[in-house]
């Protein structure tokens, strides 16, 4: 069996969808500059609907045996790397042999160790993964050793929704009653700002406080726009209120800044890797004791190949794995690793919503929890209905 053709399907859907979106003024690291302030590129356009319309790209890895492996859903950029960097690699590849097709890909992308190219080969590595599966009938958690439990645990990721202390109290007693027990806000103060960011910091963190409980886990995400003194300020306002952890409070490069704020946080983690990629770029966060919990993307760092490595490595440091998104992906990863190395799943209540319209299988959480697909595969085969915008032949 050899694969013998590697292809991508442009698609559309209609998503229709009633509540706010876009709400929240974000911090993000270009916010220093006026004119990208608060500035996001949203899973859709907020003035565009409802119903919304929604396109996005699946990339099909063929076998001369007629299964097809599937991932999705991509963006331009993606198929465009793919095409140019990847696809020829493919053809005549035993599609069983996924480890040394990722090695070959690496190899020869070696200027895209990091960043979109990396990006790109994860999704190829997650539609190998799916086509192996399956080849041999089973989930791809079974594959990678699992299930290790038969739901996991998720937390709600409120980007994108308002972060009006009022509203904080709204959504996060809304999404409690759902069941979940676990939620991260999303911080728009940043140095700056001065007293003022933390005054408004502060007043959200106590606000999710108040509706969550006593018991609740809080997290609360930076997205890169702090530095050290902000942070360390927060650390110690905040303590009162007894937050989780909070995510990418640098810029991912600032790992000697990491490791400082690690070494001095008492009653919160420190969490990041989200913007970091592949076992080396883990490795260096993990040698320099720069986090408590990592965060890498199992779509951007390296796939499930590399994915499997990141984990190995942390469970050898005792550091937990809490990928960032990765959708169905994540749910494979984490249900084949040991609930301390991979305790619990980001699900993205506003900004993961809008792809499940493409899926046949739909990742929704019911009870604060996410039961484990039982289909063979990773679960991302394209729903019925799609309208087929292009269909193009990247190679063979």
């Amino acid at each position: 069996m050899r694969i013998d053709r590697v292809r991508a399907m442009h698609v559309r859907a209609q998503w229709d969808y009633h509540e706010p979106v876009a709400e929240a003024h974000l911090a993000r690291p270009a916010a220093i500059y006026p004119g990208l302030a608060g500035k996001v590129n949203w899973p859709v356009d907020p003035a565009g609907g409802p119903p919304y319309t929604i396109d996005r790209h699946f990339l099909l890895i063929d076998t001369d045996q007629g299964i097809t492996g599937v991932c999705g859903a991509l963006g331009d950029e993606d198929c465009a790397i793919i095409k140019r960097t990847f696809a020829n690699l493919l053809v005549g590849e035993d599609p069983h042999a996924v480890e040394r097709i990722w090695d070959k890909m690496y190899r020869h992308a070696i200027h895209g160790r990091k960043g979109a190219a990396m990006l790109a080969l994860s999704k190829v590595d997650l539609a190998l993964w799916d086509l192996k599966g399956k080849l041999l009938g089973a989930p791809v958690y079974q594959l990678l050793g699992g299930p290790t439990r038969s739901r996991i645990k998720a937390y709600a990721s409120m980007l994108g929704y308002s972060v009006e202390p009022n509203k904080v109290i709204e959504r996060t007693r809304h999404f409690a009653a759902q069941g979940f027990t676990a939620f991260k806000w999303f911080l728009p103060g940043v140095p700056h700002d001065g007293e003022a960011g933390i005054r408004r910091n502060l007043a959200i963190i106590r606000a999710a406080r108040e509706a969550a409980g006593p018991a609740a886990d809080l997290m609360f995400d930076a997205w890169s726009s702090w530095n050290v003194p902000f942070t360390q300020r927060m650390i110690e306002l905040s303590a009162p209120y007894r937050p989780t952890w909070f995510e990418e409070p640098v810029l991912a490069d600032l790992i000697p800044q990491y490791a400082e704020l690690r070494r001095g946080a008492r009653g919160v983690f420190i969490s990041g890797g989200e913007h970091e990629y592949t076992r080396w770029g883990i490795k260096a966060l993990l040698d320099a004791q720069a986090v408590h919990i990592l965060q890498p993307d199992v779509t951007w760092a390296g796939g499930l190949s590399e994915m499997t490595k990141i984990c190995a490595l942390a469970s050898a440091y005792a550091i937990p794995v809490i990928p960032h998104h990765g959708g169905w992906a994540s749910t494979h990863l984490i249900a084949s690793q040991a609930i301390s190395t991979c305790p619990m799943q980001e699900w993205l209540f506003l900004a993961g919503r809008p792809d499940n319209v493409f899926y046949k299988h739909k990742l929704v959480p019911v009870d604060g929890h996410i039961h484990l697909p039982s289909a063979p595969g990773l679960s991302m085969d394209m729903a019925d209905g799609l309208d087929l915008l292009e269909e193009s032949v990247l190679a063979g």
